[in-house]
């Protein structure tokens, strides 16, 4: 699969993840993997960005033994993109499989 293309589909997938619970960098990283192959060179730098650019929050939590985790949570803002990014992406999905002889409704 072409590398930019993966890039914004996993960025959507990280945002998603995040919305859905708050998580720290390596469990996104596992549960990302589980159906796309992605390591911590892709997912690390996707989770700085966001959160520079306002769309995740960050608090660090005890987990046990060790140093506390970070767990990234989507800011207001963050849904907001979130929201666009996912509409932005069915109505892609749809136009593609109508390109490619699917159906759609």
């Amino acid at each position: 699969m072409n590398t930019q293309f993966k890039k914004g589909i996993i960025e959507l997938c990280v945002m998603k993840l995040v919305n859905d619970k708050d998580m720290y960098g390596l469990e996104v990283i596992e549960t990302i993997s589980k159906e796309i192959e992605v390591n911590e060179n892709t997912i690390y730098p996707i989770l700085r960005r966001l959160t520079k650019q306002g769309y995740f929050d960050t608090y660090k939590e005890a987990e046990g033994v060790g140093a506390p985790r970070k767990y990234y949570r989507l800011t207001s803002e963050g849904i907001e993109r979130l929201d666009e990014s996912l509409n932005e992406w069915t109505q892609f999905l749809t136009r593609v499989t109508r390109i490619l002889g699917g159906t759609t409704a």
